[in-house]
């Protein structure tokens, strides 16, 4: 990263454009555009993202008042309120969400030795999916409920540094055990998932493809207890079985054994159920193991509160999901230069510093280190001499 070039000439370094060239080839996106490509829609959809605009009118107001600074920033063409509103209406979206599946390769690929929580070596997903709530007279396409809109995202993230590996972008009525349809299983792995995904076909799926599942049991259902295995009570542990189905419709589903765990949380003194096809790990691990689905809630939270997803430039489904992979691409983007630049702190704070310093010539490095310097330096001052 160069001295001397604005901190968004930086951020935007980050992107493979060969690769990105390539997914705008695969759907022609540039097909008969002489202005305003797709790379610049993708800059100014980016730049709205990291600086926190709320319409597109705000970001084009935002970006004309530093005119001279536009050709810097990769930004070529003239930019208006209609140029954008027409190319996220009409671009195709997959344009944006196969550069992001590129991102993701990345990322993970920087954040493979992060350490988990828990000491295991298997690959751990978190799967659950969140609701955007819409304005049904604006989108009519995401019809939800008789007077409501929505669009659901449903997510699955590596526990290594918290990257997500899938995403699915559907309206609010796809329940969100249909996703398994179309989620694809790498053998060997592990897929925490609330109960909402219990499906015991698609559960067979899962261990038919070779990859296990730690899910939270619905209401009571019958089965017979084939072995009861030893646990530390003292742990929390309530009990430890491996069942098997009884009633014929679930029994034809799930055919195989099942591990039952039985956990009563020592911070709330809930009991929780837990369902497992994995027969190795220790019991305890298991609902560590369904802890740490919180993070992926975690992620939703903080996309929400830190990417424009919740408010949307667009009303039309391409505008929708073309806002939504570009919010990802940009926190992907973010992740990596965070392990490039060995940066400690969050992605949280590395965006509110950016969201502020795009304009500014100096090294991307040299900026987020010195807030650090000024953080210790502000720690240290509040401590008494002794000399």
């Amino acid at each position: 990263m160069n001295s001397g070039q604005m901190i968004f000439t930086q951020v935007m370094e980050v992107m493979p454009l060969k690769t990105f060239h390539r997914c705008v080839d695969r759907y022609q996106g540039n097909f008969s555009v002489k202005h305003f490509n797709c790379l610049e829609q993708f800059r100014v959809m980016a730049f709205a993202q990291i600086t926190y605009r709320e319409s597109l009118r705000d970001t084009v107001t935002c970006l004309r008042s530093q005119n001279s600074k536009l050709y810097r920033m990769g930004i070529r063409s003239k930019v208006s309120k209609s140029t954008l509103a027409d190319a996220n209406e009409v671009r195709d979206w997959r344009i944006y969400a196969d550069f992001a599946q590129h991102l993701i390769g990345m990322a993970r690929r920087l954040y493979k030795k992060e350490p988990l929580v828990i000491d295991i070596e298997q690959t751990v997903y978190a799967l659950d999916a969140t609701t955007i709530d819409l304005c049904l007279a604006l989108f009519p396409w995401a019809h939800f409920r008789t007077a409501k809109a929505a669009v659901k995202l449903h997510t699955l993230i590596d526990l290594r540094g918290n990257i997500p590996t899938f995403i699915h972008i559907s309206d609010g009525k796809l329940h969100d055990v249909n996703v398994l349809d179309v989620l694809p299983i790498e053998p060997g792995s592990i897929y925490v998932m609330d109960r909402g995904y219990v499906d015991f076909k698609r559960l067979y799926g899962i261990t038919r493809s070779l990859a296990f599942f730690v899910t939270r049991a619905k209401s009571p259902f019958k089965f017979e207890r084939i072995y009861s295995h030893p646990i530390d009570k003292t742990t929390g542990l309530i009990c430890d079985q491996t069942i098997k189905l009884t009633v014929p419709a679930t029994a034809k589903k799930y055919p195989d054994k099942m591990r039952r765990v039985k956990y009563r949380d020592p911070e709330t003194d809930k009991i929780f159920v837990f369902l497992t096809n994995n027969f190795e790990l220790p019991a305890k691990t298991i609902a560590d193991l369904y802890k740490q689905r919180w993070q992926v809630e975690l992620f939703f939270k903080w996309i929400k509160q830190n990417l424009r997803i919740k408010s949307f430039y667009g009303t039309s489904e391409n505008a929708v999901k073309t806002q939504i992979w570009i919010a990802v691409s940009v926190y992907l983007m973010v992740a990596i230069i965070r392990k490039r630049l060995k940066i400690e702190d969050s992605l949280y704070t590395i965006l509110q510093i950016l969201s502020v310093s795009v304009f500014e010539r100096t090294e991307l490095n040299q900026l987020l280190t010195f807030y650090n310097y000024k953080n210790s330096t502000a720690d240290n001052s509040k401590q008494l001499n002794l000399f």
